[in-house]
């Protein structure tokens, strides 16, 4: 069990994250915010690379700032940008990264081989990075995050540079991994977590605003998502009125997803929430410019 308890970081008048309380069993837990939001600063303080400025996280009971390495050692983490040597192969990086950690001589080989096959690499694991493609570099990220065996994973914006079918490998595997592990996965492409994710986290004002089920999540909008027909001008003065959340146009008119709190128009037509859904209007008003903090 991995838990934060009563967490804030301040970086001199500015606060970051405020009485943050969260409890991770193994499963997948998706961090989902917009960019700015605080989720990368929770996930540096989960893996250590910052403290916490009030509270503290602990692991299996004890603070992981007291477990120091031994806790380290069950970490496996994907930052949002990591360092690579252009001119290495995936078996040269890995077993590079494997060095660094102590790993077991004996098994590091087998190990780099397994994490390389995970992510659809093996036939490539003796090239140059260099010719690698963005989305062949983010499996060689994941694969450095899997390499010691972790029991808790940490990625921050993992499907960066995937495309479609890399997408579905990568939810497939993870939902394979989370059976004895605690994987946490930041993002702010809803699609990347909400087929997979036991919970979802949402920051919002530097707390946190949902810890739920993506079914519990949704259900704060039934009964308030619609979905109706109109021209182009009406659609103008409608938005200045409602949170739209799609649009799309067809046949010369605008088909609009959008909330509304008030009773039905005979012409709209309810439709079943989604995540996407309550993520739009959590964040309706939320400036997302920031940088990562």
């Amino acid at each position: 069990m991995l838990v934060v308890q009563d967490v804030g970081k301040k970086y001199g008048d500015f606060t970051a994250l405020h009485n943050i309380n969260l409890q991770f069993g193994n499963g997948i837990f998706g961090l989902l915010a917009p960019n700015g939001a605080g989720k990368t600063t929770l996930i540096k303080m989960l893996v250590t690379l910052i403290s916490p400025t009030t509270g503290d996280i602990f692991y299996q009971g004890q603070p992981i700032k007291m477990l120091g390495q031994s806790y380290r050692e069950q970490v496996g983490y994907l930052p949002q940008h990591f360092g690579y040597y252009k001119h290495s192969t995936p078996k040269q990086y890995l077993s590079y990264l494997a060095a660094l950690e102590g790993m077991d001589k004996q098994t590091v080989a087998s190990r780099i081989d397994e994490v390389l096959d995970m992510v659809a690499l093996s036939d490539v694991k003796n090239k140059k990075m260099r010719k690698f493609s963005g989305g062949m570099i983010q499996r060689v990220g994941i694969a450095q995050a899997l390499l010691s065996d972790p029991k808790i994973i940490v990625l921050d914006e993992p499907t960066a540079g995937l495309d479609p079918k890399e997408r579905a490998r990568f939810r497939h595997m993870l939902s394979e991994l989370a059976r004895n592990r605690i994987i946490i996965i930041s993002t702010h492409i809803v699609s990347d977590i909400e087929s997979i994710a036991n919970e979802i986290i949402m920051i919002k004002n530097n707390v946190i605003s949902y810890k739920d089920s993506v079914t519990n999540i949704c259900a704060t909008l039934s009964g308030k998502v619609f979905e109706t027909t109109m021209t182009y001008e009406d659609f103008i003065e409608f938005r200045k009125s409602y949170v739209t959340l799609a649009e799309k146009q067809e046949q010369g008119k605008m088909i609009v997803r959008f909330v509304a709190d008030e009773i039905a128009e005979s012409f709209w037509k309810s439709v079943e929430p989604q995540l996407e859904d309550v993520f739009l209007v959590e964040y309706a008003h939320e400036n997302t410019s920031g940088g990562n903090k």
